[in-house]
């Protein structure tokens, strides 16, 4: 048989399994048992927060009974829940074909439901052809329209649908999932292995799960952290934590011997910046909210080493650093001497207590000079 991707076999087939969405859920379960189902649905958010899946739901729940009628319905294959894909049919003539099919009562459900997804992407006669229908229309059809462009809606749509925005599905929710895919599929992986893919997903679950799948696919009797930075070419996260101790004890060699590491490896520079700038943020973000801080997306070991680091620095000397690194970033860009400005990076951060000492003696000579009192020199780094 042929093989079905995670995102597919673990999709949520009941308002109970959705993950990250509840309120929407509920809301929408509660308009069912109300009977007070609107005619038009517009279900906004990124790719992969369960637009589509939710719909498909929410049209069980209203057409649903057998569990042929229901299967049908959540692979898009039912004859009275009608999936249209509005990026390949947008014109105006297949809108009218919608509107003149509308008018036949569905065949063996209660409602006619037709789910337009990426509806954005319609012309704009395709939408004026809509709007009448979508105002005032028969009594057995339901409109539930997705997109991830809601800025391209037209107004008059908007304002006949109810509309529903699906955030972002937090870290936490996504790792929570991917371990019980994880269970179900009978893999072993690493402790932190499925809260480092779910960060990745970056919001998206449906992202999460096809990295995983893509994992999976290696063949590794387990899935390891190692496994993920080869698979995709990301900095290892061994030798970024020895660059990351080398600034906090202010040893430039070391600094640039772990940078050189990261390059040899494949990294770009850009990409091996933008790392640093997420390890020094997460770092920021701890010695400002404290170690039980929510907002830090890490856990198990990777948590408790990023606390430890974090004690050896104090937030301003975390920011000024985070600004160094976003400088050069954008200078590396344009620039023809790249792994210069990364290694002069490198050592200006290892050195910037030093470098912040030198200023301190400027800015007292300066004064004494003037008369003026010496600004105080702010800690950069703890020892």
């Amino acid at each position: 048989m042929a093989y079905t991707v995670l995102a597919r076999r673990y999709r949520s087939h009941d308002f109970d399994e959705v993950v990250g969405q509840d309120a929407i859920a509920r809301t929408l379960k509660g308009a069912i048992e109300q009977e007070r189902v609107a005619h038009a649905y517009l279900f906004v958010g990124t790719r992969g927060v369960g637009k589509t899946s939710m719909a498909r739901i929410f049209a069980k729940a209203l057409n649903g009974g057998s569990a042929d009628v229901d299967r049908a319905i959540m692979t898009g294959g039912d004859t009275d829940v009608i999936e249209i894909d509005a990026a390949s049919h947008n014109k105006v003539e297949e809108a009218r074909e919608l509107i003149a099919n509308s008018a036949y009562r569905p065949m063996r459900g209660a409602y006619k439901i037709y789910i337009i997804d990426e509806v954005h992407m319609l012309s704009t006669a395709a939408f004026n052809a809509l709007l009448k229908t979508m105002e005032e229309p028969p009594e057995h059809v339901k409109f539930i329209l997705c997109t991830t462009e809601a800025h391209k809606v037209p107004p008059t749509i908007q304002s006949r649908c109810q509309r529903f925005d699906f955030r972002n599905i937090p870290t936490e929710d996504i790792a929570g999932h991917l371990q019980h895919v994880l269970n179900e599929e009978g893999v072993q992986a690493d402790d932190d292995l499925a809260h480092m893919v779910a960060r990745m997903g970056a919001g998206s679950m449906r992202d999460a799960l096809s990295l995983l799948d893509r994992l999976i696919a290696s063949g590794e009797k387990k899935l390891t952290v190692e496994l993920l930075e080869e698979l995709l070419g990301l900095p290892r996260r061994d030798v970024l934590l020895r660059l990351i101790d080398a600034l906090t004890t202010g040893d430039a060699s070391e600094s640039l011997v772990a940078g050189a590491e990261l390059l040899s490896r494949g990294v770009s520079i850009e990409q091996a910046i933008e790392t640093m700038l997420d390890a020094l943020r997460d770092l920021m973000v701890l010695c400002a909210c404290g170690a039980d801080t929510e907002l830090v997306d890490l856990a198990g070991d990777s948590r408790q080493r990023a606390i430890e680091q974090s004690k050896l620095f104090d937030a301003q000397g975390l920011v000024h650093m985070i600004a160094l690194c976003e400088n050069v970033q954008r200078a590396v860009k344009n620039s023809s001497t790249q792994r210069a400005l990364f290694d002069a990076l490198l050592v200006r951060l290892a050195l910037t207590e030093k470098l912040a000492d030198i200023a301190a003696l400027v800015a007292s000579a300066r004064a004494s000079s003037s008369g003026a009192s010496p600004p105080p020199r702010a800690p950069v780094k703890k020892v």
